[in-house]
C-alpha cells in the first residue's frame, strides 16, 4: 500500500471541469469533484443570436484549483505525495490569442472583459465566412492543406476562429503575437513552459484542427496564410513544427502550480489532447471499434492500424491524424454538432412557459413558485422519453433534421438549418421529442455510412457520456437506428479516466497506453441490442430523413 501510485485526469468540457484521482496500478477511483464554470454559467461574453461563445481563462483556472482540492481533502491522508502525474483534455477546437509570453489575452488588465481576448469555445460558429474563404483558397492552392480533415474546413477550427476575431477587434491586433489550443495552454500554465515557441504543442489539436502534417513541414506555408489574411503574417513563425502525442512527458509542476494544487513537484504533466479522443481511451478503444461520446454534441472516434488505413483518405470527416488518439495509429474523427443540445433547445421550448407566466404568478410564494419550476422543468426529459418510447416506429409520422446546431459530419456546414416535417393537430410533444431522437440517430447513422463507404471497417460501437448512461431510449433508439449492438462504458468520466491513462503513461508507470488501458479499464456497464424489425422501419424513414436534408440543405437555406 505504501508504494501505491496515483494520478489525476482533468477533463474540461463545456460546462465544467471534473478532476478524478485515480489509482495508476489497479483503475480504481479515490474521488472526483466538479467545478461549474461561474461566469460561463452567467451566459457572460456569449451572444447565441450570433452563434458567439467564449470563456474566460480564469474559469479554467479556478476549475483546475477546486477540483484538485476538493478531490484530495476526500481521499485518505498522504495522497498527495503519491501522486505522480497529471492529464488534461479539453473541448476543441477551442483556442485564445495571446502575447509573446503566452499569456492569453484576456488575463491581461486592458482585455478583462473583451470577448475577442477569451478562449473561443468550440461550438462558437461566428467564423463561417472565414472557414469558406480557406476552403476555397484550399482548393485552388498546389496543397489542399484541408485533405486529412475531411477536405472540408470548419468555422468551429482554430485558424478560421483565429483570422476572424483579428479581422474583428483592432485592439486585439496590436497585442497578439500566437494562438494556443485550450488543451495545450493548461500543461503549459502549471509547468512553466507557455512561451509560444517552447509549449509542448498537441498532436491531437494540430492534426485534426490546425491543418498540421508532417510530411508538408507542419502548419500550412507563410505564403498561404497570408494570402489568406495578411494579418496573419508572422503568426507561423511564433507556433510551432513538432507535434507531440499525450503519452509524453511535457514537464513537471513548477512549485508555484504545486503549492497552488496541493501537490508536489514530483508530477509529470502529460501533454495535453481534445476530450472526445481520450475519452475513446478511457473507454478502451480499440482497432474497427466506434466510439461515441455522446453529449450535447458527439465525437466519434475511431483508430486503425497504418496497414488497414493505407492511402484512403475519407471525405467530409474532421480528421485522419497519426497518433492523435493512440500513438502508433491513426486517429479518425467525426460527429453532429448538436446531439443533447437538440434536447435541451425543445426542453427550453416547452419550459418557456415556466420561465415567463409561472414565474410572474402571484397565486404562490417565491420560494414554492422557484422549486415548482425547477422540478417541473427537470422531469420534461424523462417524461417525454416515457411517453416516446411507447410510440411503434410504425406511427412514427414527424421527421426531423438535426442541424439546429449546424453539421459537423459529414461535410461539415455550420450554414445548414435544422427541420421539423409532417406536424398534423394530433402532433403532441412525445411524438415531437420522438422524431428529433430519431433525426439524431440518422445523422448518426450518416456518420457511420461515410466510414463503411471509404472501407473502414466497424465491428461494435461504444457509447460514452450522460446520454449513453442515463437515457435508454435514445440509446436503443441509435442502437435499432444503426443496427448494432452498443456498449455502454461504465466509467461516468470515462473522459476524465483516458486522461488519467495518458497521465500514467507520460509518469512512467507504463511504457504505451495500451498497457494503461489494459490495468486501468472500467469495463461496460451495460449493452444495447438492435431490433431488427424497427431498424427495417427505420431504414424508410432514414431514406426520407435524407432527402429532406437535401431540399433543406439546397433549395431552402442557400
Amino acid at each position: 500500500m505504501a508504494n501505491e501510485r496515483y494520478v489525476i485526469g482533468l477533463d474540461y468540457g463545456s460546462d465544467s471541469c471534473r478532476a478524478v484521482i485515480v489509482n495508476a496500478e489497479t483503475g480504481e477511483e479515490l474521488a472526483s469533484a466538479v467545478k461549474y464554470y461561474p461566469r460561463w454559467m452567467e451566459g457572460k461574453y456569449c451572444d447565441p443570436l450570433k452563434n458567439r461563445y467564449r470563456q474566460h481563462p480564469l474559469d479554467y483556472i479556478e476549475g483546475l484549483e477546486t477540483t484538485i482540492k476538493e478531490s484530495l481533502a476526500k481521499c485518505p491522508a498522504g495522497t498527495a505525495e503519491k501522486v505522480v502525474g497529471i492529464a488534461f483534455d479539453t473541448t476543441g477546437s477551442t483556442p485564445v490569442l495571446t502575447d509573446k509570453e503566452g499569456t492569453p489575452l484576456a488575463l491581461l488588465p486592458e482585455f478583462a472583459e473583451n470577448p475577442n481576448a477569451m478562449f473561443v469555445l468550440w461550438k462558437d460558429h461566428t467564423a463561417i465566412k472565414e472557414a469558406a474563404e480557406i476552403n476555397e483558397l484550399a482548393k485552388r492552392w498546389g496543397i489542399d492543406y484541408t485533405a486529412y480533415e475531411g477536405g472540408i474546413y470548419s468555422s468551429e477550427w482554430v485558424w478560421a476562429k483565429m483570422v476572424h476575431v483579428l479581422r474583428e477587434d483592432e485592439s486585439i491586433r496590436q497585442a497578439a503575437y500566437a494562438w494556443i489550443e485550450h488543451c495545450d495552454w493548461l500543461p503549459a500554465l502549471i509547468t512553466g513552459k507557455s512561451k509560444p515557441e517552447e509549449v509542448y504543442r498537441s498532436r491531437c489539436a494540430a492534426g485534426h484542427k490546425a491543418m498540421w502534417l508532417e510530411k508538408w513541414d507542419g502548419l500550412p506555408s507563410e505564403e498561404f496564410l497570408t494570402t489568406l489574411e495578411p494579418l496573419l503574417a508572422g503568426f507561423r513563425s511564433h507556433l510551432f513544427e513538432k507535434t507531440y502525442t499525450s503519452d509524453t512527458q511535457v514537464g513537471n509542476l513548477t512549485e508555484e502550480w504545486a503549492e497552488r494544487l496541493g501537490l508536489t513537484t514530483n508530477v509529470a504533466v502529460a501533454v495535453g489532447a481534445f476530450d472526445c479522443h481520450m475519452g475513446a481511451v478511457g473507454a478502451e478503444i480499440t482497432p474497427r471499434t466506434f466510439v461515441r461520446v455522446i453529449g450535447t454534441s458527439t465525437c466519434d472516434i475511431m483508430v486503425s492500424s497504418y496497414e488497414e488505413m493505407g492511402d484512403k483518405l475519407v471525405p467530409g470527416i474532421c480528421g485522419q491524424v497519426d497518433g492523435s488518439v493512440i500513438p502508433g495509429m491513426v486517429g479518425l474523427e467525426a460527429g453532429q454538432s448538436g446531439f443533447g443540445d437538440i434536447y435541451a433547445w425543445f426542453k427550453n421550448v416547452l419550459a418557456w412557459p415556466l420561465e415567463n407566466i409561472l414565474s410572474k404568478s402571484n397565486l404562490i410564494d417565491a420560494e414554492t413558485k422557484a422549486k415548482l419550476i425547477e422540478e417541473t422543468a427537470g422531469k420534461i426529459i424523462p417524461a417525454l422519453s416515457e411517453e416516446a418510447a411507447k410510440v411503434p416506429v410504425s406511427e412514427s409520422t414527424i421527421l426531423a433534421v438535426d442541424w439546429m446546431n449546424g453539421r459537423r459530419t459529414p461535410d461539415a456546414s455550420q450554414l445548414v438549418k435544422g427541420t421539423i416535417t409532417g406536424l398534423n393537430l394530433a402532433s403532441s410533444a412525445p411524438l415531437i421529442f420522438r422524431a428529433l431522437v430519431e433525426a439524431t440517430a440518422f445523422g448518426s447513422k450518416a456518420i457511420v455510412d461515410r466510414f463503411l463507404e471509404n472501407g473502414i471497417k466497424i465491428e461494435s460501437v461504444i457509447g460514452i457520456g450522460g446520454i449513453s448512461l442515463k437515457s435508454p431510449f435514445v440509446m436503443q433508439t441509435l442502437a435499432d437506428v444503426l443496427n448494432m449492438p452498443i456498449k455502454v462504458a461504465k466509467a461516468e468520466q470515462a473522459c476524465a479516466f483516458g486522461a488519467s491513462m495518458f497521465a500514467a503513461v507520460a509518469a512512467g508507470v507504463y511504457t504505451k497506453v495500451e498497457e494503461a488501458q489494459q490495468a486501468m479499464g472500467q469495463g461496460f456497464a451495460k449493452e444495447y441490442y438492435p431490433n431488427h424489425e424497427s431498424h427495417q422501419a427505420y431504414l424508410a424513414l432514414y431514406e426520407k430523413y435524407r432527402k429532406l436534408g437535401n431540399f433543406t440543405e439546397n433549395e431552402l437555406f442557400v
